[in-house]
This record gives structure tokens, sequence and C-alpha cells, in this order.
């Protein structure tokens, strides 16, 4: 019976499918332009305008995060391929430079499927494929940021008055909220005498920033809600009774540390807790994709490897999360 529904879906693309390796082409070639910007950016610390000898600086970001971008999306792709459900190829998705805003060059990349799921196997499979895909190529970037970290000369040729008393007094501070995996590679792939950049600077590295980012991205992605990666791994674990439960626990949760990062703000309390960003992502959920996680034909009681490799995934996502991820002060 399993393989007569993995007949019915089987893949069969057609010539204006094919025609859209120029499109998935194009976003990429469009995504590499901008993260090279907004690597230029983030390690320079200049809105440019920059001289075409600069674009190099740009180059360790760019590639490193399409390297973690097309891990997450591709370890979707081939699990899809292996349960022989049809997905296309993952679609980059580039984020222009805009002045006055922070942006990472990027807002991701998706791949989309195109015939039914049928068993919660293949849903577990494909669901958790990309996090842990992304998650070893994030490995991959941190380990070599901390292993690669340059000399402290290094941030004093982006700002030479580092180390003035004055120093970042007057002007918009951004700092980036560190996790429990970020906090513990550093601890056991740096050495003593490494000038190790904070939290408010490490955007000037480009290994750690890409990775950081990764790792909220991965984090956002792990969120048990509806369709996302995380939902997709509840569900197929526990079935539609548990997911909905974790689901509005993590709905509350997700609003709980935006309105915190509103009134934070708002009131300039400088407390540092929640993101108001989290409020905004709380409302794409509930209207957008959806809270509970849609039902597949067939369900079953997943293996011991399978709910081994959820495990993983739950603790990866606790790693990896932070309420505050952004700190902006002034």
């Amino acid at each position: 019976m399993e393989d007569e529904i993995y007949d019915v879906y089987e893949p069969s693309y057609t010539k204006k499918e094919k025609n859209n390796y120029l499109l998935h082409i194009g976003l990429f070639a469009i995504t590499f332009i901008t993260t090279l910007i907004a690597g230029m950016e983030w390690t320079t610390g200049s809105m440019g305008p920059y001289e075409m000898t600069e674009i190099w600086k740009g180059l360790p970001y760019a590639v490193s995060i399409l390297f973690i971008l097309a891990s997450h999306e591709f370890g979707h792709y081939f699990a899809s391929v292996y349960h022989r459900v049809k997905a296309t190829l993952p679609y980059f998705i580039p984020f222009p430079p805009i002045p006055g805003f922070f942006n990472f060059g990027t807002m991701g990349a998706v791949i989309k499927t195109k015939s039914p799921i049928p068993d919660n196997k293949s849903m577990f499979d494909i669901g958790v494929a990309g996090p842990l895909a992304g998650f070893v190529a994030c490995l991959i970037v941190l380990i070599y940021g901390y292993t690669h970290l340059p000399p402290v000369e290094y941030i004093l040729s982006i700002h030479p008055d580092y180390f003035s008393p004055e120093y970042g007094k007057g002007a918009v501070n951004l700092k980036f909220g560190s996790t429990l995996l970020f906090e513990l590679l550093q601890t056991l792939f740096t050495k003593p005498g490494d000038f190790i950049p904070p939290m408010s600077e490490i955007y000037h590295y480009p290994y750690l920033c890409v990775g950081w980012f990764g790792l909220f991205v991965t984090a956002m992605n792990l969120i048990p809600v509806g369709q996302l990666d995380g939902g997709h791994i509840i569900y197929s674990m526990f079935g539609s009774k548990i997911h909905e439960a974790v689901a509005s626990i993590s709905m509350s949760l997700l609003v709980i540390f935006g309105v915190l990062g509103v009134v934070d703000s708002a009131l300039a309390l400088n407390l540092n807790i929640g993101w108001s960003g989290w409020l905004f992502w709380a409302m794409i959920l509930y209207f957008i994709i959806k809270v509970k996680h849609p039902p597949v034909p067939y369900f079953t009681k997943l293996g011991k490897g399978r709910m081994t490799l959820g495990y993983i995934a739950i603790l990866i996502f606790i790693l990896s999360f932070s309420p505050t991820p952004f700190i902006i002060s002034f």
C-alpha cells in the first residue's frame, strides 16, 4: 500500500518546471550579491560606498551564510527526494541593503513541496533533515571562526578608539544575544591569549557573525509551531494532541518575550529582556503559518532511531534559542 502511495506522488518534472532552474540560479546570484554587500557592511563597519578592491572583505561572510542556508534547504530537498515527495530546489531570498537598517543580506531560503507527504515518518525525515544539516554547517563555521580569531589589531583597524573610555558613548549600540551553544563553543575552541570579541562586536567577525545568525535561524525554524520544522518534528513524534499543547505554550512564550521587549524598549528600562521581533514572528505564525499542524494520511509510531534524532533536534533548539537575540542601546 505504501509503495502505491509513493507511486501516486512520484515526481514528474515538466518543461515548465525545468525552466525554473533559471529562477533558482538568478535568486542565488542576487542573494550572493546582497550578502556580499552585507558582509562588507558588517565587517568594515561602514555603509559604503566601497572600492572594488574591498569586495574580498565580504566574501567570507557571503560564502559562509550561503553555505549554511544551502545545507539547511538541501537537507530538506534530499530527504524529500529519498521519500519520493515532489519538491522544488531551494529559492534563496535576497534582501537588499537599506540605509538606516541592519540586515544580513538575505531573508533565508525555502523549498516548496509540490505533492502531499504520505505519512509522519516521511514528514519527520523531511522536517528534521534541514535543521540537522544546517546545524552541522553552523558548527563548522563557528569552530573555524573561533580557531582562527584575528589578533586585537583587527578590531582596532575598524575602531581605532576601541579601548578608549569614550568608545560607544552617544552612539546607537547593537549587541547580539548569546546562547548556551555559542558560549560553549567559545569555551571549547578558544585559548588563553586570544582576543575574544564581545557580543557587541562579533558582527565585525564574519564567521562568528554568520555562525550566530545560523543558530538564530535554526532556532526560529525549530520552534514547535504549525508547519515550521519544529512543528513537523513534534507532530511526527507525538501526534496532534501533544503538538497542539506544545505549540500553544510556545506561542504564549513568544508573545510574552515579544511584549517584554516592547515594554523594555518603550519605557527605556534597559532590562534587556525579550525582543519585540518575537511578537511580530508570533503574528506571522498565527495568521499565516498557523499554530496547528495539518494531519498526514497515515500516522504510525516512530522508531528509536527517529525519536533519538527528534530529541537531538529539541536539544539543538534549547541550546540555540535566545529570548533576547538583539539588544539596541543608546
